[in-house]
């Protein structure tokens, strides 16, 4: 969650499943429309051993799904690791550097985040309590969970909210757009300025770079795919 209220990963269902917002459903609704679903009681018995579907088990399940989503195989990933298919044009390069200086503190390499809660000066003034929700604590206010920018070219529309929807927006926003937030981060108002000054041609550059995080065999892994 963006605002750090779930750690577990056998838990950060719940969240969908039952609000309003998203599925606004209940565990027991979800586990009796499994049981009465093939191939779900054929699947689960042969996971657990038997048949009978519970919310544990269910939760258990996707746990097990959800570990197995791991990206390490984009371009950047072999650039790293020197192999074959990572050799970095010279913008994707630039970009790189240019990542690197302007934004690696806070979307730190491997993960590109560093896990840490941010106010980026979306707003003057936050409507969404964001990580103070989970603190009580004013400084939290409007602070949510760095992103990582693996596939970011992928996961539009952007930020805790999805303002927006490209990536020439979102550096838009980083150049010229950050607001006066009184717990704007500390790394967003520098030598007398907010935000991040890019040009055109670095914004370009930048962006180059991010795309090389787009990893095509993991988005097309046949393992997530539906059988038809």
């Amino acid at each position: 969650m963006w605002d750090g209220g779930v750690k577990h990963i056998e838990v950060s269902p719940l969240n969908a499943i039952t609000s309003t917002c998203e599925m606004a459903s209940s565990l027991d609704t979800i586990t009796e429309r499994l049981k009465a679903t093939k191939p779900y009681p054929e699947l689960f018995h042969n996971a657990f051993g038997d048949g009978d579907i519970n919310s544990q088990k269910m939760l258990r399940a996707l746990a097990q799904f959800t570990s197995m989503l791991v990206s390490a195989a984009s371009k950047y990933d072999k650039h790293i690791r020197h192999e074959a298919g990572g050799e970095f044009t010279n913008e994707e390069e630039q970009g790189y550097q240019l990542y690197r200086f302007h934004c690696s503190a806070c979307h730190a390499e491997p993960l590109f985040t560093d896990l840490t809660y941010r106010n980026n000066g979306l707003d003057e003034i936050s409507e969404d309590p964001g990580r103070d929700t989970i603190t009580n604590n004013p400084d939290d206010k409007g602070k949510f969970k760095v992103p990582s920018l693996r596939n970011i070219e992928l996961t539009s529309p952007y930020m805790h909210d999805g303002r927006f929807t490209t990536l020439e927006e979102v550096l838009a926003h980083y150049n010229s757009g950050v607001k006066n937030n009184a717990n704007l981060d500390s790394l967003l108002k520098q030598n007398g300025r907010r935000g991040i000054a890019l040009t055109q041609d670095e914004q370009k550059q930048l962006i180059v770079f991010l795309k090389t995080l787009t990893d095509h065999e993991f988005v097309n892994d046949k393992r997530f795919q539906q059988e038809q």
